[in-house]
């Protein structure tokens, strides 16, 4: 076979597969509640992309599924837009009052309220990048475990009828919290967002939307910050990978969306809480045994791979 079958433009075509496979991981697991950061540190720790060029590709794959965000839930970001400028106009004008407030603004605060315990989280996020990159998968095993914990426990809960409307601020605090310890890589943004809304007695429909809109402003401002890092750094990726993987994180994300909601309202979560049961004590294992092998299975996934790279 020709080199230029193999090359596209300089780029290897496993390196587009590679591009492809993250972003389809990144757009299901991002949403469904088995933990995309999770995934992505292992299929990281097993090719050997741990480093800063597999961290920024992860952050630009996250683009893509904030996007998937805005096309499913666009009409309830809209009007949360639109109330927030109507309610900076009535602060400007003095007819702001919290008394009787509709309930997209009070959704609004409600908001603002869940992103109040990611400011603690922000100081630590050099403690989840490392862990993210380490040369281990055993606390990503364990955190998986956390993620099964929280699913089985919101299984069981009963189920509420909380909406915008009548939804505590302890409420979304809890909730926040719940999405300030998701940075783990194996705990689940969104299953450990909608299990706290879901103990915390919100409508199951509401849950997964407030879950994932309170998302967006946390993933596009940890995306900032680690982007313009990156760039200092002078990190650069391939376009067309960037391209295929972001795509196929959009697409994929969309799907995962409607998965969740049927999961959610079909009360099938005990799906995910097997699963990652399941996969967190295989991580725990294997992570074992990579430590008393010094990382002999890694060590033959990534020869095989430099095998493929090479051109024919």
């Amino acid at each position: 076979m020709a080199k230029a079958e193999i090359y596209i433009q300089g780029l290897s075509l496993l390196t587009l597969i590679e591009a492809a496979i993250n972003g389809i991981v990144q757009g299901l697991t991002e949403f469904l509640p088995i933990s995309s950061s999770g995934h992505l540190a292992l299929i990281q720790y097993f090719t050997g992309r741990g480093e800063d060029a597999g961290m920024l590709f992860t952050i630009l794959l996250h683009l893509g599924t904030l996007l998937a965000v805005f096309i499913a839930f666009w009409r309830t970001i809209w009007e949360l837009i639109v109330e927030f400028c109507v309610m900076i106009k009535d602060i400007f004008t003095g007819k702001f009052r919290f008394e009787g407030m509709p309930p997209k603004r009070r959704m609004i605060f409600l908001i603002i309220v869940s992103l109040i315990p990611m400011i603690g989280s922000y100081f630590f996020l050099d403690y989840f990048e490392a862990v993210s990159t380490d040369n281990s998968i055993i606390t990503e095993g364990v955190c998986f475990l956390v993620t099964s914990i929280l699913l089985s426990i919101s299984v069981l809960c009963v189920k509420g009828h909380k909406t915008d409307a009548d939804m505590k601020y302890r409420d979304a605090f809890m909730v926040g919290v719940a999405q300030a310890a998701a940075p783990m890589p194996g705990i689940s943004r969104s299953g450990s967002t909608i299990s706290m809304g879901l103990m915390m007695g919100l409508d199951r429909e509401f849950a997964v939307a407030f879950s994932f809109i309170i998302g967006v402003p946390t993933v596009l401002g940890a995306n900032v910050l680690k982007i313009s890092d990156a760039v200092r750094a002078g990190v650069t990726m391939p376009v067309p990978a960037v391209l295929v993987g972001v795509l196929c994180a959009l697409v994929f994300g969309l799907l995962a969306i409607k998965m969740v909601k049927w999961l959610v309202a079909s009360d099938k979560l005990k799906i995910c809480a097997w699963y990652t049961l399941i996969l967190g004590v295989l991580v725990i294992g294997i992570g074992i045994f990579e430590k008393l092998t010094d990382n002999m299975i890694q060590s033959i996934v990534i020869e095989l791979m430099n095998i493929a790279r090479e051109p024919l």
